[in-house]
C-alpha cells in the first residue's frame, strides 16, 4: 500500500497540479483533473465508508435530549462517553495501553460563591455590578479593615516604587491598573513608549502585595462592565479548573476589581491628597495615602470536585508504531439551564460523530490487512467548553508521548454553514496547518486536490483574525507543545451556544467530503516515509 501511495503522489506531481496558492486565503480546487479520485484503490474505498446516514445515526444519539447537553461532570456527559467507548470496543480498537478501558479519568474543580457581600463605610455594593471577585482565584474569608492604603500602581522597581518606606503588613491596599507614564505615553519605568512587564496583567502586582504582607488588594477598574464581559464564564459559575484543587494554596491575597464609584466612596474627602499623590507619581515618586474607610468583605465559597473522562482508542501501527497521530474532537457541551437543553449538535456533536466514522474507516483498513505504518490515536476530549481542559490534561499526562506525536488533526463544528458561505456547502476552514509544519499544509492541500476537491478557506488562519479561533479549540494544547496541528471548522452561526443548535439543522451530506479529506490527510501522514518537518514557530 505504501508503494501505491508513493506512485500516486508521483503521478500527481508530474501532472503539474502542484498545490496551488500556498498563502492564499482560499484555495479553489482544480476540478479539470479528477483521475485519481475515481480510481478503485483501497484508500478511496475506506473513505467511502463515511456516510451521511451513519453520521446522522451517531449524532441523533449524541445530541439527543437523553444526553442533556453533555456538560462536563454531569450524567449526560458520562452517557456520551459510554456511547463512544462502546462503539470503539465494538469496532475492535485498542483501549488505553495497560488497561481494558477507553476512558482517561480527568478531575475538575468547580467553585462558586455561596455568599459575596461587600460594604464600604457601611454602604452595601453589588457583586457583578460594582465589583468582581473571581471564585477560582480567591478563598472564602471575611476581611474587615478600618483603613485602606492607596498604593498608586502597586509597583516596586529599580526606577520607581510605590512601596518605598511603607509597611502594608496586614493591610488592605488600593491600586490602579497599568503603570506611571509621562505625558500619557512614556513609561516611567522603561523610559520609552513600550510599557513594562508591570502592565502585563496583575500577576506581578498581586504576588508583590502578598510578599509585602497585604491581606487584600482592591484594583480600580475604569471599565468594570468590560471586565465582566471578558470573564463572564469564569465569574458566572460554569468555569472549571483542571485537577482536584480542594486543598489549593492561593498565590495571591484576596483581590477584587472595584468600580470608580466604589473607589470614590473609599477616597471620600481625601480627593485632594490623591491628586497630589498622582502628581508625585508623574514625577517618578511613589506617594501612598492612608484612607480612613471601613471595608467589610464577606466571602463564602462552595467547592466541588467533578469527575469526567476523555475517551481514547487507538490503532497500533507497524514499522513506525512508536510514532503517533492524534485525531481529536471534543464531545462535551453546555448542558442544561433549568429545563432548557443546549443540545450542541454542531458544537461539537458534528465533530464527535465524524471522528467515530473516521475510526471505523481506519479500522476497516486494518481488517483488510492495511494497517498504517504509524499508530493512530482517536481522542474525544471533555471539558473543552470549560477552557480546553480535557486536551490540556492529555497534554500534561499524555497516554502516548508528545515528543513522539507527529500531528494533531482536530475537528470542531463541521455540520453547518456560516453567513459567509450560506447555501454553498462545499468548503471548510483550515486553521493552523502552516503554523508549525509546511509539510502538513502541503499534504492537506494535495490530498484535497487528489481526492475531495472542496474549497479550503484560510480566513481564520490569519494571526490577526479577531476571533482567534486558533487558540480556541483542542488542537492548541498540542500546538503550544510543538506538535503540528490542523483544525477543520466550518464557522459559527446564529444557533452557536444556544438551545437551538439541534440535530435537525445538521447538513450531513456536507460533512462527508470533509470527513474524506481528513481521512486522506491522516492516512497519508500515517504512511509516509518521513515524519512531518517542524519548521514553524511555537507561540503561546
Amino acid at each position: 500500500m505504501l508503494k501505491i501511495a508513493g506512485v500516486l503522489s508521483l503521478i500527481f506531481f508530474l501532472s503539474g497540479n502542484v498545490l496551488g496558492q500556498y498563502k492564499k486565503d482560499v484555495t479553489q480546487p482544480d476540478t479539470s483533473q479528477n483521475i485519481i479520485q475515481n480510481m478503485d484503490i483501497p484508500r478511496v474505498r475506506y473513505a467511502e465508508s463515511i456516510t451521511a446516514r451513519e453520521l446522522k445515526a451517531h449524532l441523533d444519539v449524541l445530541a439527543s435530549a437523553d444526553m442533556e447537553g453533555r456538560e462536563t461532570g454531569t450524567p449526560g456527559n458520562d452517557k456520551a462517553a459510554d456511547y463512544i467507548a462502546r462503539y470503539l470496543n465494538n469496532l475492535g480498537l485498542s483501549p488505553i495501553p495497560g488497561t481494558k478501558e477507553y476512558k482517561q479519568p480527568v478531575a475538575f474543580t468547580f467553585s462558586k460563591w455561596l455568599k459575596n457581600e461587600c460594604k464600604i463605610n457601611g454602604k452595601s455594593f453589588k457583586h457583578l455590578w460594582d465589583y468582581l471577585v473571581f471564585p477560582s482565584d480567591n478563598k472564602g474569608e471575611n476581611i474587615k479593615a478600618a483603613e485602606i492604603l492607596f498604593m498608586g500602581y502597586g509597583i516596586e522597581d529599580e526606577t520607581y516604587s510605590d512601596y518605598k518606606k511603607t509597611d502594608v503588613q496586614g493591610k488592605v491596599v488600593l491600586i490602579n491598573k497599568g503603570e506611571p507614564t509621562i505625558n500619557d505615553s512614556i513609561s516611567m519605568i522603561t523610559g520609552t513608549t513600550r510599557m513594562s512587564v508591570w502592565s502585563n496583567g496583575l500577576d506581578k502586582k498581586l504576588k508583590l502585595a502578598k510578599e509585602k504582607g497585604a491581606v487584600a488588594v482592591l484594583i480600580i477598574d475604569n471599565d468594570i462592565k468590560k471586565t465582566l464581559e471578558e470573564n463572564r464564564r469564569k465569574i458566572l459559575g460554569s468555569f472549571l479548573e483542571l485537577g482536584d484543587l480542594s486543598q489549593k494554596i492561593y498565590e495571591y491575597p484576596t483581590h477584587a476589581y472595584i468600580s470608580t464609584t466604589m473607589a470614590t466612596e473609599i477616597i471620600g474627602k481625601k480627593q485632594k491628597k490623591i491628586l497630589k499623590s498622582r502628581k508625585r507619581m508623574a514625577k517618578g515618586k511613589g506617594s501612598p495615602v492612608s484612607l480612613v474607610a471601613t471595608l467589610d468583605l464577606d466571602l463564602e465559597k462552595e467547592i466541588k470536585i467533578l469527575q469526567s473522562n476523555n475517551v481514547i482508542g487507538y490503532i497500533e501501527g507497524t514499522d513506525k508504531k512508536d510514532e503517533y497521530l492524534v485525531v481529536s474532537a471534543h464531545f462535551d457541551h453546555l448542558g442544561k439551564r433549568g429545563d432548557d437543553i443546549y443540545y450542541g449538535a454542531d458544537d461539537n456533536g458534528s465533530g464527535s460523530s465524524l471522528l467515530l466514522e473516521l475510526a471505523q474507516s481506519f479500522q476497516q483498513a486494518v481488517l483488510e490487512g492495511q494497517r498504517p505504518s504509524r499508530s493512530i490515536v482517536f481522542c474525544w476530549f471533555t471539558g473543552e467548553e470549560k477552557g480546553l481542559l480535557g486536551s490540556k490534561y492529555y497534554a500534561e499526562y499524555p497516554v502516548f508521548p508528545l515528543q513522539s506525536t507527529v500531528v494533531n488533526v482536530n475537528v470542531d463544528m463541521v455540520g453547518r454553514t456560516d453567513d459567509i458561505y450560506g447555501d454553498k456547502a462545499n468548503y471548510t476552514y483550515i486553521i493552523g496547518s502552516d503554523r508549525l509544519s509546511s509539510d502538513l499544509h502541503k499534504i492537506n492541500e494535495s490530498m484535497n486536490q487528489q481526492y475531495t476537491q472542496i474549497v479550503l478557506d484560510y480566513k481564520y488562519n490569519d494571526e490577526a483574525d479577531p476571533n482567534q479561533f486558533y487558540y480556541r479549540s483542542d488542537h492548541y494544547n498540542f500546538a503550544k507543545n510543538g506538535v503540528p496541528a490542523i483544525f477543520f471548522f466550518t464557522g459559527t452561526h446564529k444557533d452557536y451556544h444556544r438551545t437551538t443548535d439541534t440535530a435537525d439543522k445538521i447538513l450531513f451530506d456536507k460533512m462527508v467530503p470533509i470527513g474524506k479529506l481528513i481521512f486522506q490527510t491522516t492516512y497519508e501522514i500515517s504512511n509516509r516515509k518521513d515524519r512531518l518537518v517542524v519548521d514553524g514557530v511555537i507561540k503561546d
